[in-house]
């Protein structure tokens, strides 16, 4: 029987509120700053008041090709700038099909909102001047920051676009990592991008009461398994991996930054924004990629928690750690490093996992901040407020679970060398 293929990190790109790019982010981090603050909205009836949006930039898209950067929307122009600097990474800033065929090089970029925001704005026009944008179409095309990133780097292998809410990110790397597997691609951008911020789009997450109810001090805006905790901060940005199968990055002297080994999806089928009860699917999700990782619990020395900051995911989340690590669940480092960045919905696994492996390139593990008041249901090692430095992170779990019950899980592991 023919081994399984490794499927190794050799790049990662990531941008949100905190920087422009992963050293500004993570910097960000290890200071322990936040990326959101108060924004203010023209309609009253948006009652959160924490948010999580990129400041503006005129030279951020202006690298890339007008004809294509304006006939998308703002989510895939971001994932083309996290996709940038994982390439500069593993590439030089060239794209993979300089190395392999293009057609052995795909990209799945995953997205839980996607064009949403300019479907809107091009719909509210349409109804002021009875014009709208003829790009409309394609600018609300969920698959555009997977379209845009093929296009621009000519890749023409397997292609993808994960709808999975908040897992959507995580889940967009685990299909990445078996198109490789089964050896449909020699190399997969894998990742997700998010943006959202038009007023009715807001209003309408707002409404369902899933946003931080917090309006004035931004330590209670987001602070998970804290007891103050009372919703998520609607973030944007974007982040992606690049993915290679291990023996082709070996032969081509890449320098490999991880290994993906494991990956695990389930779902709750029980509510679309309520997380199920008896965290089943989040169990059986995360001793699915312990399984297909090939590990034990023990072997785990962190784990990145989807840890939201609202009221029901972190008791949830907790239950479902505690099910499926067993023992070793008391004894694991955990964080949610959304308590600096807040919630990149589609976005958030994929950048949770470029955290991951800086987790690891640096052993460090990052504090969950602004746990001052612990929930007592809540009763894992969260790393509160403070770092653990020179760490023993070799081995992460990374969790995303989303609205409509879609559960995410991977294992990122330092590779021997």
């Amino acid at each position: 029987m023919t081994s399984r293929k490794r499927v190794v990190v050799t790049g990662y790109g990531a941008i949100c509120s905190l920087g422009e790019n992963t050293n500004e982010i993570w910097s960000a981090i290890l200071e322990k700053r936040i990326g959101y603050k108060i924004h203010e909205f023209t309609d009253s009836r948006i009652k959160s008041k924490f948010f999580g949006f990129i400041p503006p930039n005129k030279n951020r898209y202006s690298r890339y090709p007008k004809g294509l950067t304006r006939r998308v929307s703002e989510f895939a122009r971001l994932s083309l700038v996290a996709t940038s600097e994982a390439l500069g990474m593993a590439f030089g800033g060239e794209s993979p099909a300089v190395v392999y065929s293009p057609f052995d090089c795909g990209v799945i970029v995953g997205t839980g909102w996607g064009g949403v925001d300019t479907l809107n704005e091009n719909n509210n026009e349409y109804k002021r001047t009875e014009f709208g944008s003829p790009h409309t179409t394609i600018q609300c095309m969920n698959n555009a920051g997977t379209a845009t990133i093929s296009m621009h780097y000519k890749l023409r292998g397997y292609q993808s676009t994960p709808i999975a809410a908040c897992a959507s990110g995580n889940i967009a790397i685990g299909e990445a990592i078996q198109v490789i597997r089964r050896g449909d691609a020699a190399c997969m951008i894998a990742g997700g991008g998010e943006s959202m911020k038009e007023q009715f789009n807001v209003w309408s997450v707002d409404v369902l009461e899933a946003l931080s109810k917090e309006t004035v001090d931004p330590i209670k805006a987001c602070c998970p398994f804290n007891m103050d905790r009372s919703g998520f901060v609607l973030s944007e940005g974007a982040a992606v991996l690049c993915l290679e199968e291990f023996e082709s990055a070996v032969r081509r002297g890449a320098k490999i930054l991880a290994e993906v080994s494991g990956y695990g999806n389930s779902t709750d089928a029980f509510d679309f924004t309520a997380p199920a009860p008896d965290a089943q699917g989040r169990v059986q999700a995360i001793r699915r990629t312990l399984r297909d990782a090939g590990i034990s619990p023990e072997q785990i020395d962190y784990v990145n928690a989807h840890g939201t900051s609202t009221p029901l995911n972190d008791i949830n989340e907790s239950e479902a750690i505690k099910e499926a690590l067993g023992p070793w669940a008391s004894k694991v480092k955990l964080s949610s490093t959304k308590s600096y960045t807040g919630h990149l919905i589609g976005a958030a696994g994929a950048i949770e996992s470029v955290f991951c492996i800086k987790a690891i390139e640096q052993n460090i593990i990052p504090a969950t901040i602004h746990l001052l008041k612990p929930d007592p249901r809540c009763d894992l090692d969260y790393t509160p407020n403070e770092h653990v430095t020179q760490a023993k992170v070799d081995t992460c779990l990374n969790l995303s679970f989303g609205f409509g019950g879609a559960n995410g899980a991977l294992i990122i592991n330092r590779v021997a060398s």
